[in-house]
């Protein structure tokens, strides 16, 4: 059974869902989801997890991300991109480059951001979108999120001078909308401001350099072997030939490193163990002296055939609680950039 991730170049006006979709077919199975969610206007690096994969986009959700990005300032929209109506504009024509680099060095580091209203985010659960779509006022409350990169690459004033286009490359903590740093830029410099394109060009350890285009796949399926995607996704850890037995079987072995030290592995940012072969056998935690398996993968019980064993065990151990989108998403303003 093929499993591995497939690092798609999404394409513009597409769902990540309508993705997912399209890899079942090229795939041939059922068994796919994605790992963090880009909106229709968006293109780039989406990471597409196949059969036993789909086990590690958990992990991959919660990585740092990468964009470029252009930024619109003078201009004001009801989604804060481009897809929505503009709501206001204000003449960027006086924004000098020191501001909108000052501008930029305030959104940087940690801050807390509100997210853009039409986000899926639920309240009360019903997304907010959906809200604001019947008429409603909906206002987020702020999260912190971590801006470790925000640098501006060119300026450019556009519609005669009376907007300006800034080009940025953003490197976020997950759980950031690049649209309302647009906005929150545009505010901040007292002209208002929304995303006019986004490219994603890096999700934690999977770069642009390694996606193909949907087109590319369905004429040649390329899936990054999952012992290969986990071993470049965390932490490493080598087992003997009995380490591997034992986890195999759900079983606990000897710690990789003492529990809270900073090379302890967690449920959250488990270690990916590997047998002599190579081949991914579980994901790992260390509580006290011993590893416990956070999620088994048996490929010994597939060879002796074991009808009632599965071959992916769940451990018991709490799991992180973003969840990989495996089921149908909302079609427009989802929950990420």
């Amino acid at each position: 059974m093929l499993s591995g991730l497939v690092i798609v170049d999404k394409p513009q006006g597409w769902t990540s869902h309508d993705v997912v979709g399209r890899m079942r077919r090229i795939a041939g199975t059922r068994k796919v989801g994605h790992a963090g969610t880009l909106d229709p206007m968006a293109t780039g690096v989406l990471v597409v997890g196949i059969n036993k994969a789909t086990r590690l986009l958990t992990y991959i959700v919660g990585t740092s991300k990468t964009y470029t990005a252009t930024i619109r300032l003078g201009e004001s929209t009801v989604t804060d991109d481009a897809e929505g109506e503009v709501t206001a504009t204000r003449s960027a024509a006086g924004v000098t480059e020191d501001a909108v680099r000052a501008g930029v060095a305030a959104l940087t580091g940690e801050i807390d951001q509100v997210p853009s209203s039409v986000s899926a985010i639920k309240v009360n659960g019903e997304r907010a979108y959906a809200r604001v779509r019947s008429g409603e006022e909906v206002k987020l409350a702020a999260r912190p999120v971590t801006i470790h990169r925000f640098e501006i690459h060119e300026t450019r004033p556009v519609h005669d001078g009376e907007a300006l286009d800034v080009d940025v490359t953003v490197e976020c903590s997950s759980g950031t909308y690049i649209r309302a740093l647009a906005r929150d830029l545009g505010d901040a410099l007292g002209v208002g401001g929304h995303l006019t394109a986004l490219r994603r060009t890096q999700v934690g350890p999977y770069t642009l350099d390694q996606a193909h285009t949907l087109e590319q796949l369905a004429e040649k399926l390329d899936v990054l072997e999952i012992s290969d995607a986990a071993r470049a996704l965390m932490p490493n850890r080598e087992l003997s030939e009995a380490e591997t037995t034992e986890i195999s079987f759900g079983r606990r072995i000897a710690a990789g490193a003492s529990a809270g030290t900073p090379e302890a592995a967690t449920a959250d940012k488990p270690a990916a163990a590997f047998a002599p072969d190579g081949s991914l056998v579980a994901l790992l935690a260390d509580a006290g002296s011993y590893a416990k398996p956070v999620l088994v993968f048996a490929p010994d019980n597939e060879k002796h055939g074991n009808d009632k064993q599965p071959t992916e065990k769940p451990a018991t151990e709490k799991q992180p609680t973003e969840k990989p989108a495996t089921e149908k998403q909302p079609t427009e303003k989802l929950a990420g950039q």
